[in-house]
């Protein structure tokens, strides 16, 4: 439940509220949460990074029921796209949740980007621009506001904006602009932005810092009226220069309306030092208070929408799994018979560090649905420093006799899986294996499986596809 601090301030005006997965339990403690919320200020919004995929929130601890943007980008069906987002705000809703921070816009034209990836439709931009379309209407469908991200795209870099600030390249900005223009006429009702660095607008500020991306870009140029809020703003990227209380004053005078603040170390008193820091801010002339009265104005309004827009619809269940059936793509390099899996099989998961936008509690992998098809299965997981030589050999020694099955996450982006595939490969090539990242190459092992995402919905597609149940 809300701590009295918080209580307080909601009481005396604070306009939202942002949920992270370390305060969510279940749908019904959540409810129960943004009724305690809205007893202290009913018109107050409420929002979580619920993406669907590898982004969640309020399935955190069993995973996510619904497959990732690129899943619904390979199986390329707005309809089911929307259907799915609809589903998802009908959840949101019903949990008291009035913002989204989906879908992701960006492009994700650079396979080697360390915190889109998946996260995005894919990597052509007209592709991701339906889909955020499409995300946009069901979602806001529900009654619940999506937030596009993160403008003005994430996609074509290769640095976690979390420690350092991304770059992107002039020559790909108009592309990485595209779905937020589409977003933009779909009438999504808020944007969150990116802390980049976009020379060819501004050569010395991030995105969510500067004016001319924000209030020329974003405001002038594309025509976006409703609400712009910051990506959180504790990150490396933007507090690193002038820390969270100066990045937050000096974000809503380039143009922004709301700050997201939420990290590991979050409490009071970094409120009061984001509130102290834009009072001075004002006093101080940087920050016109014409400009603090416009943004409280842009989320007025953003709550008022929420209160009196759109309705659940019942909840589907079984639509994330049939978007993950349909993504799962096969690739056989054999004429032996190996699917379905004949005996009881090995699972060996190689589990990458993930970035900070996916929670590392999240349960992911094949191991887990395998063991409920085929009793019995033995599930080994190896993380950088376990995946020794000594240790590979010895999972081959074990599954001797046994199918064996070896599951990556962006196998591609990370030398130590690459090198533990290749070393468990040149002893066993009949192997079995499972891509649950960004399939970069198709080529690895008899047969290849790629799920397009790792929401535990993946998982049990590609079990079922492994035991020939799908």
């Amino acid at each position: 439940m809300p701590p009295d601090w918080l209580r307080r301030r909601l009481g005396d005006g604070l306009a939202g509220v942002v949920l992270f997965s370390r305060n969510i339990a279940d749908a019904a403690q959540v409810a129960r949460l943004t009724a305690a919320l809205r007893a202290e200020n009913p018109s107050v919004l409420v929002g979580t990074d619920e993406e669907s995929g590898e982004v969640t929130r309020l399935e955190v601890a069993g995973g996510s029921s619904r497959p990732g943007g690129y899943a619904l980008g390979v199986v390329d069906d707005v309809d089911l796209t929307e259907s799915l987002a609809r589903d998802l705000g009908g959840d949101l809703a019903r949990a008291g949740i009035t913002i989204d921070f989906a879908p992701s816009a960006d492009v994700n034209s650079n396979p080697d980007n360390p915190v889109i990836g998946l996260r995005a439709f894919g990597a052509d931009p007209v592709l991701v621009a339906r889909h955020t379309r499409a995300f946009v209407r069901g979602l806001q469908s529900a009654g619940v506001a999506a937030c596009a991200k993160h403008f003005p795209g994430h996609g074509d870099t290769s640095v976690d904006s979390h420690h350092g600030v991304p770059v992107v390249a002039e020559s790909g900005i108009e592309e990485a602009l595209h779905p937020f223009r589409e977003a933009i006429a779909e009438g999504v009702k808020a944007v969150m932005t990116g802390h980049l660095l976009v020379p060819s607008y501004d050569a010395e500020r991030p995105a969510t810092l500067s004016t001319k991306v924000l209030t020329g870009l974003l405001r002038e140029e594309l025509g976006f009226d409703g609400m712009i809020i910051t990506d959180g703003i504790e990150m490396a990227a933007v507090s690193g220069a002038y820390g969270i209380g100066g990045a937050s004053a000096r974000a809503i005078a380039a143009g922004a309306d709301a700050i997201c603040v939420g990290g590991e170390n979050f409490d009071e008193a970094t409120v009061i030092g984001i509130r102290e820091a834009i009072a001075a801010a004002v006093a101080e002339g940087l920050l016109p208070e014409e400009r603090l009265a416009d943004a409280a104005r842009r989320v007025r309004e953003l709550a008022a929408w929420a209160a009196s827009s759109g309705s659940p619809a019942p909840a589907d269940g079984r639509i994330g799994l049939v978007a993950a059936r349909r993504a799962i793509r096969v690739t056989r390099r054999s004429t032996a018979p190996v699917l379905p899996l004949m005996g009881v099989p090995h699972v060996v998961e190689l589990s990458p560090e993930m970035n900070l936008a996916i929670d590392r509690n999240t349960p992911w992998g094949v191991g887990r649905p395998l063991s409920v098809l085929i009793p019995g299965t033995t599930v080994t997981r190896l993380t950088v420093a376990q995946a020794t030589g000594p240790e590979l050999e010895r999972l081959i020694i074990e599954a001797t006799g046994h199918p064996l099955v070896v599951v990556v996450r962006d196998v591609h982006r990370h030398a130590w899986q690459s090198e533990a595939l290749r070393h468990l490969l040149s002893a066993r090539p009949d192997a079995v294996v499972v891509e649950m990242g960004l399939p970069a190459r198709s080529d690895l092992g008899s047969v290849h499986v790629a799920t397009y995402g790792s929401a535990r919905v993946c998982g049990q597609a590609a079990a079922e596809v492994l035991t020939g149940s799908l």
